[in-house]
């Protein structure tokens, strides 16, 4: 079996989310607290706690679920943290505008 890969949501010490893919997860969170790259989104909100996780077989699917949930809303985002898995659709953008 070959490597498995991980998304993942931070939340980070401002109250904000950082999602992200690895093939490693805690190596990924590691990075993250170490503050290794200063560019980097999470590097002035640390300390970040990881709050969601899922394993994916292959980097493809990873990948597509890391752009998905990129493109969630907060409350989407934190629904899917609660593990409100149920009302995520109710939870999608109307493509109507209001």
């Amino acid at each position: 079996m070959g490597p498995t890969y991980a998304v993942y949501i931070l939340r980070c010490s401002d109250g904000s989310y950082y999602t992200g893919m690895t093939s490693d997860l805690g190596l990924r969170l590691a990075e993250h607290e170490q503050g290794l790259d200063i560019r980097a989104y999470t590097f002035s909100r640390r300390p970040v706690v990881l709050v969601w996780s899922e394993s994916f077989a292959s980097h493809d699917e990873a990948f597509r679920c890391e752009r998905q949930l990129k493109g969630w809303r907060r409350v989407k985002k934190e629904a899917l943290i609660r593990g409100e898995v149920g009302s995520l659709p109710s939870l999608a953008r109307s493509s109507t505008v209001r």
